[in-house]
């Protein structure tokens, strides 16, 4: 009697099979889930400041002013920024704080503006944003 030789093959004929299987069932059952709807703001909802904000405006040469709510406007240096705001939003909690920058301004100096307010504890921060012209 001759001894058997081992086959080492892999048998994946079975595997094909369930890959087939699966493939099938998601087809079918892919048309039957339901979408989420997600509700995204847009530029458009977001352009007007709320009614009452402080306005933090980052000139084109990196100087800072504060514009206040009564429409008075002031430059500040830096520090002296987060402490008039701390001041304002313990009068009245609800108050916003909107950044608003100069066109020519570089885009960092804006975020360094907004991070520093942020690293102070300033609530509700928000970047003013102008619609483009159609």
């Amino acid at each position: 009697m001759r001894p058997r030789r081992l086959k080492n093959e892999i048998n994946v004929v079975p595997y094909i099979d369930v890959m087939l299987v699966l493939l099938v069932i998601f087809m079918v059952t892919a048309p039957m889930m339901t979408t989420a709807v997600i509700d995204l703001p847009s530029v458009g909802k977001a352009a007007q400041p709320p009614a009452e904000a402080l306005q933090v405006i980052v000139r084109a040469n990196q100087t800072l002013e504060l514009r206040t709510p009564n429409g008075s406007e002031r430059g500040v240096s830096r520090r002296e920024l987060s402490e008039a705001i701390l001041a304002a939003q313990e009068k009245n909690p609800d108050l916003a704080v909107v950044i608003a920058g100069d066109p020519k301004v570089n885009y960092e100096a804006v975020l360094k503006v907004m991070d520093e307010l942020q690293s102070k504890q300033v609530k509700r921060i928000g970047l003013l944003v102008q619609l483009a012209d159609k």
